[in-house]
């Protein structure tokens, strides 16, 4: 039986991109789908992210049961996971933005303003740049991405970074634990880069 994917739709995401790319990365069937029965019965789960930590955490916590079938199905099911852009903000503990704002909790560590310490350097960290890995199984390697955020995952525990950016300093690229990976820059907009790495994902077997 063909695997399904699960991507996640709560209305903060770049749904139809992201799509797209999975299936151009070998995915077999993609489902875009709120619905808590289709996600414990998906093989693997991505989770997009477009906007403010607060309105995508408010959003996903809106549709009911949605929160409860992801975490059985990735935190007791073990089903592999990629968060995309605010969807990997969303595991961590807290975003500090328009106020504290509650997330997963999935990876400890707090989403906060990137800090402008050089005029040069522009906020939002927005196009191209470099990625550099630093463990988890290889699913992420170096090679550039596309980044446009403005805030950034500060992780609680350094053996949680799975890749690293620089950007007037070093930024949080992907977190990565057990079978949770979360990717900072936009693997639908990244071309061979970010087909490679979805397709890696659809093949881990965390």
């Amino acid at each position: 039986m063909a695997e399904i994917v699960a991507l996640i739709d709560y209305g903060a995401g770049n749904l139809r991109s992201v799509h797209n790319a999975l299936m151009a990365a070998g995915a077999a069937e993609v489902s875009v789908t709120a619905d808590p029965e289709v996600v414990r019965a998906a093989d693997r789960i991505v989770l997009p992210g477009v906007g403010a930590f607060k309105s995508c955490a408010e959003a996903l916590r809106g549709v009911p049961g949605l929160v409860d079938a992801m975490e059985e199905r990735v935190l007791v099911g073990a089903a592999p996971f990629l968060g995309i852009c605010v969807g990997m903000q969303l595991l961590a503990d807290r975003g500090i933005e328009f106020g504290v704002t509650e997330g997963l909790g999935w990876i400890g560590g707090e989403v906060r303003p990137i800090e402008r310490t050089d005029p040069a350097i522009k906020v939002p960290h927005m196009g191209w740049n470099d990625v550099e890995p630093s463990h988890h199984e290889s699913l992420v390697e170096g090679g550039e991405a596309y980044f446009l955020h403005s805030y950034h995952f500060v992780t609680a525990q350094g053996t949680d970074v799975a890749a690293m950016t620089d950007h007037g300093g070093g930024l949080v690229a992907a977190v990565g634990r057990d079978n949770i990976l979360g990717v900072q820059f936009h693997p639908e907009k990244s071309q061979d880069y970010g087909l490679a790495l979805l397709a890696r994902f659809l093949d881990w077997k965390p």
